[in-house]
């Protein structure tokens, strides 16, 4: 098992932790079941009534797709297989409120998670990125669901920079990706205690309350996912030529500034 899924049956509180520590919390084929399946689940079981979702092993929360994982791929531009593209609780149609808690880096993949969380409590050691521009892809759902949190410049520039910058807690607390900024290490304890005490309200009004929040971006953002198959398709590399930029990555393009 890559997944991790305890439940505190006295709070309602469960914590799911992707325990992949040696990949950095990447995710495999069989963790992006594990997820969907855990979301799944959770929609059935009257005992969970609020979720946080961490990394296990504090490097990383999670650094997106492991790229150990060979996806084939339709020859039609208009089409992808996207392994990550239901591995959130939104696309699994959970309406529980999810709280993601970060501690170490989160990139690339991890915002398809973050993306459909409730909101981010992060440490101070966290930060984030998305690497796609410098491997030759195209950030099509990452930066979209960034754009759901923060502002325009503030994800163009993200999406944009690649590996060359990471932002940190603060500057994410500051642009509204984070809600909250603990000490090194207190991310996860501060999620459960926001969980708990929304898990202690009566859930339909909470599940209702979730919805409608949703709901206020729904158009917009269904519309901006139904282009990035085709963004993507057509933005990319070959696969061959984006393994040649991510094996350079040690020469010189280890470097990045902290914003």
């Amino acid at each position: 098992m890559t997944l991790r899924s305890e439940t505190d049956k006295e709070t309602g509180v469960a914590v799911v932790t992707l325990d992949r520590p040696e990949k950095l919390n990447a995710i495999d084929l069989a963790t992006a079941d594990e997820l969907a399946g855990a979301w799944r689940a959770f929609r059935f079981d009257d005992g969970v009534r609020a979720v946080v979702v961490t990394g296990a092993g504090g490097r990383a929360f999670c650094t997106g797709l492991d790229r150990d994982v060979e996806v084939p791929q339709p020859s039609s531009p208009y089409t992808i297989d996207d392994p990550l593209i239901a591995i959130g609780p939104k696309a699994n149609d959970l309406w529980k409120p999810v709280i993601a808690a970060v501690e170490g880096m989160a990139c690339g993949g991890a915002f398809y998670l973050l993306g459909e969380a409730e909101f981010v409590v992060a440490s101070e050691e966290a930060t984030f990125f998305d690497p796609h521009t410098t491997y030759g892809m195209v950030s099509a759902y990452e930066a979209i669901h960034m754009a759901q949190r923060m502002p325009f410049g503030e994800v163009a520039r993200m999406s944009l920079m690649g590996t060359a910058e990471r932002v940190t807690a603060r500057r994410a607390y500051e642009t509204g990706l984070v809600s909250e900024v603990t000490a090194p290490g207190g991310a996860v304890a501060a999620a459960v205690r926001a969980a708990g005490v929304i898990a202690s309200y009566p859930t339909e009004a909470v599940q209702g309350t979730v919805r409608a929040v949703w709901s206020a971006k729904e158009a917009a953002r269904a519309q901006a996912l139904a282009h990035a198959p085709q963004l993507i398709a057509l933005g990319n590399l070959p696969v061959e030529r984006q393994a040649e930029l991510f094996k350079g990555r040690g020469r010189g393009s280890g470097e990045f500034r902290l914003r």
